[in-house]
Parts: C-alpha cells; sequence; structure tokens
C-alpha cells in the first residue's frame, strides 16, 4: 500500500543504461516509469494517471528532448508537468534553450546521485506546492461564483414573487432555456451562460407599479406604456459590466419582448438584430407563461401553448427555434410535472 502513494517519475532516454542509472537512483523513494523514444513518452504524459515529474534526455533519434518538452508544455493536459533536462548537453546555449521551453531545472551528465534526488524532490516539493494553491484558488473561485450566481437567482425570483406566488417560473423557463440552446450548440460554456442568465430576464418588473403588475384583467393603453418599460429598466437594474454573463444577462432582460417581426418593444428590433439569446428566452418566456395560472388568465393546456407558438413562428419567434423546441418538447414537459406549483414544498421554494 505505500507504494501507491508514491509519486511518479517519467524518465525519457534513449539509452537502456542511462534509463537503469537513474531509475536506480530514484527507485526507492519515487515509482519509476521509462521511455526509449519521445513519441512513447507523450503517450505516458497523456495517460489517465501522468507522471508527477519527467526527466528527459535531449539527443534522441526521431523527436528530440527539446521538441517533446515543446508537446508537452503546448498541451493543456501535460503543460503543468515538471521537465528536468538531464543531458550531455552542456553548453550555456542549450541550458537557456531548455529553459526557453519550459523545463525548470537542467542536469548534465554524468549525473550526480545526491543532485539528481535533491533537484527531483525540490521540484516535485514546488509542484506539490502549485498544485494545492491552484486547488484552493478553484475552490474559492467556484465559491464566489456559486454565490453569484444565486444572488442572480434570486433577484430574478424577487421579480417573478410579484406576481408569480413561489418564484418558479424563473426555474421552469430557465431550464427550457438551457435544453433549447443545448439543441443549438455544442458551447458548454455558452448554454451555462444563458441558463444562468434567464432568471433575470423580468428583474425590470421591480420597478412596474403593483396596480399594474398584478391587474385581474386587460391593461388600458396607459398602463401597457407603463409595462414596456420593464425591459429597459431591467437594462439598467443590470447595467454595464464587464462580466459575461452579466452582459447576457442585461441582453436577454432587454430584448426578450423583441419580436422576429419587429413588432416588438421596446426597440421594434426584427429578425437576427434580436440576440439569439433573447430569442431563445421569449419561447420558453411565453410558453411557461401560458402553461401557469396568472393573476389575469388561467392556465392554458399544453397543446394550446403549443399551438400559439406554431402560430407565431415567423412573427413572433425565430422559426427555426420553434423547430428546436418541438425536439426538447418532451424534455421540456419532464422539467414543467418537476417544477409544478402543486410540486414544490415550501423548502424548496
Amino acid at each position: 500500500m505505500e507504494s501507491d502513494n508514491k509519486q511518479t517519475i517519467l524518465v525519457v532516454d534513449d539509452t537502456p543504461e542511462n534509463i537503469d542509472i537513474l531509475s536506480g537512483v530514484l527507485r526507492e523513494n519515487y515509482k519509476v516509469k521509462a521511455a526509449l523514444n519521445g513519441e512513447r513518452a507523450l503517450k505516458i504524459a497523456n495517460a489517465d494517471s501522468p507522471p508527477d515529474i519527467i526527466l528527459l534526455d535531449i539527443m534522441m533519434p526521431e523527436m528530440d528532448g527539446y521538441e517533446v518538452c515543446r508537446q508537452l508544455k503546448a498541451n493543456p493536459a501535460t503543460h503543468r508537468i515538471p521537465v528536468i533536462f538531464i543531458t550531455a548537453k552542456n553548453q550555456e546555449e542549450d541550458e537557456q534553450k531548455g529553459f526557453e521551453l519550459g523545463a525548470v531545472d537542467y542536469i548534465t551528465k554524468p549525473i550526480s546521485p545526491p543532485i539528481v534526488q535533491a533537484r527531483v524532490a525540490t521540484q516535485l516539493a514546488l509542484y506539490d506546492q502549485n498544485r494545492t494553491l491552484e486547488k484552493k484558488v478553484q475552490e474559492r473561485t467556484q465559491q464566489l461564483t456559486n454565490t453569484r450566481l444565486e444572488i442572480i437567482r434570486r433577484l430574478g425570483r424577487a421579480a417573478e414573487f410579484k406576481d408569480n406566488e413561489t418564484g418558479l417560473h424563473v426555474i421552469r423557463m430557465s431550464h427550457y432555456t438551457r435544453l433549447i440552446a443545448e439543441a443549438i450548440s455544442h458551447d458548454d460554456e455558452w448554454v451555462d451562460l444563458i441558463f444562468n442568465a434567464a432568471p433575470m430576464h423580468d428583474i425590470g418588473k421591480i420597478g412596474i407599479p403593483d396596480h399594474v403588475l398584478l391587474k385581474p384583467g386587460k391593461l388600458d393603453d396607459e398602463e401597457w406604456k407603463i409595462m414596456r418599460r420593464h425591459p429597459k429598466i431591467g437594462a439598467d437594474i443590470i447595467g454595464d459590466d464587464d462580466s459575461p454573463l452579466l452582459q447576457m444577462a442585461r441582453e436577454i432582460a432587454f430584448a426578450h419582448h423583441e419580436k422576429w417581426d419587429g413588432s416588438g418593444y421596446p426597440r421594434r428590433l426584427k429578425g437576427e438584430d434580436i440576440p439569439i439569446a433573447a430569442r431563445i428566452v421569449a419561447i420558453a418566456d411565453v410558453f411557461d407563461a401560458l402553461t401557469t395560472e396568472r393573476p389575469y388568465k388561467k392556465a392554458w393546456e399544453i397543446a394550446d401553448a403549443v399551438k400559439l407558438i406554431d402560430d407565431e413562428a415567423g412573427k413572433h419567434f425565430d422559426p427555426a427555434l420553434v423547430t428546436i423546441f418541438h425536439s426538447v418538447l418532451p424534455e421540456i414537459l419532464d422539467i414543467r410535472d418537476k417544477y409544478a406549483e402543486q410540486n414544490i414544498s415550501h423548502e424548496d421554494s
């Protein structure tokens, strides 16, 4: 069991005798793997259990150590693995080239066992320290990201609480948005952005008076003028920030009531001038609004809501996205059932 905890060293040299010498020096304290050429070294480095450090000869046929190091450092999967050149090339320019390629140390042959042991131990300790620090930074960054996302979700739900008893609308429509986005893009980062930005689509409702927002009937012309301010209010609340998430949230808040034929509001954008994220949210938002009860209406039947979306393809909605909506409709209905108002306890909401 003790050997399982040993760090792994990859020794790369085209001369078996040199590998034997280094293995003899290091085997007592480390696991030692060997490669007789650069191609084999790269395969071992890219394996599921990569080495913790690589001792790399320079003068090898076909692919020399410099090229091996260059490829290691160019690959995101291996670029952090420390490389120590061990070579008979002892000119200053050789050493300089090794460091320029990203090596952490340079040991000349014939080797001194105490020097090899000391320098390997030092570089492994630094590598461990860097990995620990990196992990802590990643954990902290994730904590900050999670906090920011939770604030965004809560702000989105704050707007929905004004006209939705539990605020579950933003949960459902965000999942609908994600399903449509996944169907048109393999960019996971973009899909996550739209999923996390969608809850902010109606944040501008915070600025709409209750007598307009909660009116149990049709709005008159003056009330509609007030209601149509909420996209601009939402964009102003989110502001102009460098964060990709907030930038997307702003464009969704500002444009999710625009229509494909140019008859929407507040800017009467048309067709592909409407941001794709806003076009996706428009379908998700309307479908959920239609199929849930609101102060001014009862919930529509699923078939009737789908028919309206079909009828509005090319008018209200991007027709290509309506087709995508149909392709993911079974999953959308699963989300609708999962987050149905009556299925959620107070603790969940």
